[in-house]
Parts: C-alpha cells; structure tokens; sequence
C-alpha cells in the first residue's frame, strides 16, 4: 500500500486534467505517487484512489457506497442531477435492481441489435454520401440518442431537446464549484423540463402502454412491489444519460484511438472477430466515465488503509485502468489485448462492485455494432484535422467534435 496524505492538490489536479487532450501523462504522475493520496474538498475528508487494485477493492467493499440516505454523502454541496440507482444503497438500491433488471433484461437489450444496425447504416450512409463528417455530431451521437429515445418511446421530433437535456445534466455530474452559474442554471432547468415531459409521457403510458421499456418499467411489479413515479423519473434520466452519453463517447473516442493507431486499425479490418475484444480495450484505454465517487458508510480498513464514517473516495478508473502493476504497456493501445484471458485484468471502465453499470449489455452492443458497421461499409476513414477538442466535462470525458474522412 501506498499513500500520499494531505494531497488536496493533487486531488483537484487529477480532476481537472480531465479537459485536457491528453491527460493520461499526469495521472501517471498522480499514480506514482501513491494508490492512495489524501486530502480534504469543502472540509470533509476525500481520498483519491489511483491503482486498479486498491479502486476495486474499495468498489465491491460493503462499506462503501453513496451514503445519501443516511446523510453522510460528502458530496454535499455538490449537484448531482441523477438519483435512483446511482444514489441508492442496499436495501433500496436491491429493490431497484431488481424491479429495473425484470424489464431491462439481457433478451430485451439482445432484440434490439437489428435496430441498431440498422440506425447505424443510415447514418453512416449519410456521413459516406458527404465524404467529411464531424463523427460526432454525424455517427457517435445520433446512434445511441436514437435508439435510447425509441426505448422509451420519445418521438423523433423530440429527439433534439432529449439530446439537449442529457448535455446538461451530464454537465451537472461535475462538481459544482466546476460549474459557471449558467451552467448551474442549464442543468436545473434541463431537470425541470426533463421531469415535466416524462411525467406526462409515464401518465400517457400507463392509460396506453406501447412495446417500449417505459410502458415495461410503468407495469413492471415483483412481489407486489412497483416503481414509485419519482423513481420512475430518476430512472429514466439514469437511461438517458447512461444510455446516450457513455456509448456516445465510447465510440467516438474509439474511433479517434483507430485512427492515431493505424497498425491496430489494419489489425481490426483484417479481423472483425476482434471488435468485441477491442471495445473492451477502447473501454479500458480512454473510458468514458473517469471518476467515480463514494461515500464510506461505516468505518473500514479496506487495501490496507483505514477510513472513517462520511470520508468520500474518488475512484480514477482513467489512471487505475492504465495501472502497470496490471496492464502490460498500459498505454499502448492493442485491439487484441482482451484476447489474452489468461493474462488481462478486467478494467474499471463501466464499474465494479453492485453498482456496476446495468446498461453494459447495451453500451457493448451499441459499440460493437457501430464498429461493424463502420467497417463494413467504408473501405477507410481518417481525421481530417490533427488535432481535437473535448467536451468542458470532468467525469464524463467526451469529445466535442471529431472531423472525419470517409471512403466508401
């Protein structure tokens, strides 16, 4: 065990590397300075964790969790836009769980390969057709914000303000004193609107429920157990933000990670078998989702370090899924690396522990899918410009535009 104590800069310095282009050299350096490194945001004790295994140890240890309900979070006077499964701690987060997996289960999620496959040809269709595309904006987006919107039954009319509302919310995940007041003010009001819309929309489907998740989620009982109308909510921003953005950065990041690696692109053409294992690698190389924070509910010691009741720990899945400890060349990014079971951890890039991510059925299907499509219907594609932007975001890591060349 290492650990580094009283290290509050170092802290902010891991969180906000996260706007960088590149920001893997300086969680290298964080990391090096020990698994563990101490300190304090708005006077409650926070550690950062850096190295896979101490992240996944404190992940998957029943100390740990969000600590709302008992009042403890530390993230008190922080937003934080989504509620539900992401704030709930067992016995409700059980409960959720279980009501939630009853209708989002792995053949409903299964059923839905041929709508995207066919969603992501005709994007790709469109992008081929003009030659040079934001991917972003033409492909990595529009996939998973079309097909999250026709899982709960949002109209393609209304497909842009959905889109609109998942940036700001997803904008609230971050640390308030990150956020100028306009982005405050753009998250509340994406929440008020969000919940509007959907409250109509639920009371639509509960008188007339379609084929869809919503109506499910609506029906959905166990045991005479149901989900509350405000959990009904929470849930469905939980999808859209889980459901859009994460598979959204996914792609677009991996499709950057192929082009400034065009041995493993030619790698990956060559052989389609390696999609899956390479959007595993994608998850691990530049995860989409770069902090995740708990709260210790009771005191544990846990990686050979003590902590007390309300201390806050933020896992960096950025630096613990570069850890060299585990990886071999950590940051080289090789498609076939999650060929070798023998020899390759599992990464952090979707979660671990019982808050591990529910919709990673659906993210890997997204990806895969996507990926497959691109190759079979290009014959290349290439940035056209060489350098890139990313999204003014701190957890979730996001390119903001990706200006492509396609040939069909």
């Amino acid at each position: 065990m290492d650990t580094s104590e009283g290290d509050t800069a170092a802290i902010i310095a891991a969180v906000t590397a996260t706007r960088l282009a590149d920001p893997y050299p300086r969680y290298r350096e964080i990391r090096e300075v020990g698994a563990f490194i101490s300190g304090e945001i708005a006077d409650r004790a926070v550690t950062l964790v850096t190295r896979l295994a101490e992240a996944s140890a404190v992940l998957a240890h029943p100390a740990v969790g969000h600590g709302y309900t008992d009042g403890i979070n530390y993230r008190t006077g922080m937003k934080d836009g989504l509620g539900s499964l992401l704030r709930a701690d067992p016995p409700d987060h059980t409960r959720l769980r279980r009501l939630v997996g009853r209708a989002f289960t792995p053949a409903v999620i299964e059923a839905l390969a041929p709508e995207v496959t066919s969603l992501a040809n005709v994007l790709l269709d469109e992008a081929i057709e003009r030659g040079e595309v934001d991917a972003v904006a033409a492909f990595a987006r529009p996939l998973p914000l079309r097909l999250i919107s026709r899982l709960l039954g949002v109209p393609a009319a209304d497909e842009e303000a959905f889109g609109g509302w998942a940036d700001a919310l997803t904008r609230g995940l971050d640390p308030y004193y990150l956020l100028t007041d306009e982005e405050k003010a753009a998250c509340n009001r994406a929440a008020v609107e969000f919940d509007a819309y959907f409250l109509d929309l639920i009371a639509r489907r509960r008188k007339e429920p379609r084929d869809d998740l919503l109506s499910r989620l609506v029906a959905i009982h166990d045991r005479g157990d149901m989900l509350a109308e405000r959990e009904l909510l929470e849930l469905c921003t939980l999808l859209l933000v889980a459901g859009y953005e994460t598979t959204a950065n996914l792609i677009s990041g991996g499709i950057l990670a192929l082009t400034r690696n065009p041995g493993q692109l030619a790698a990956l053409r060559a052989d389609p078998a390696l999609v899956g294992p390479a959007v595993e690698e994608m998850l691990r190389f530049d995860p989409p989702v770069q902090f995740i924070a708990r709260t210790v509910l009771t005191d544990a010691e846990i990686g050979g370090r003590p902590f007390a009741r309300g201390d806050g720990a933020i896992m960096m899945i950025g630096a613990a899924n570069r850890d060299p400890e585990v990886f071999d060349e950590p940051d080289r990014f090789l498609v076939a690396r999650y060929t070798r079971s023998d020899r390759t951890r599992r990464h952090l890039g979707l979660g671990a522990g019982i808050h591990y991510c529910l919709g990673a059925p659906l993210v890997r299907l997204e990806a895969e899918i996507a990926f497959r499509a691109l190759f079979s219907r290009t014959s290349s594609f290439a940035l056209a410009e060489d350098t890139v932007a990313y999204r003014e975001q701190v957890v979730v890591r996001g390119l903001k535009r990706l200006p492509l060349h396609l040939s069909a």
